[in-house]
């Protein structure tokens, strides 16, 4: 893998399940990692969703080998979030990086 390729720092969170004050639980986002990555746009597309335009955009995320990322995970990258959408990718399987498929989530 080449260092120059991860030039972006984004941020690795996980689901976390907490109660509120009324029992109820609620999901948050816990950083597990920040680490360098590449992340590169594949596709953006519009589409019309109950008389609104909506835009997706789908990237893949690559970083360096780490053997407890989850599909269930997202990734931020600044001010961005993004959801993983399939298991993490170990393309060579001689465990040196990992590419994350990924589609933006709505701010």
């Amino acid at each position: 893998m080449r260092a120059g390729r991860l030039r972006h720092q984004v941020t690795l969170q996980k689901p976390v399940t907490n109660q509120d004050t009324y029992g109820q639980d609620v999901a948050t986002w816990t950083d597990v990692a920040t680490v360098w990555a590449g992340v590169e746009p594949l596709k953006g597309r519009e589409f019309y969703d109950a008389q609104q335009v909506n835009a997706e955009l789908s990237v893949r995320v690559v970083i360096r080998y780490r053997s407890d990322v989850a599909a269930t995970w997202r990734v931020k990258h600044g001010d961005r979030a993004y959801a993983i959408q399939q298991p993490p990718i170990d393309p060579d399987m001689r465990h040196r990086e990992l590419q994350l498929m990924c589609s933006e989530l709505p701010a």
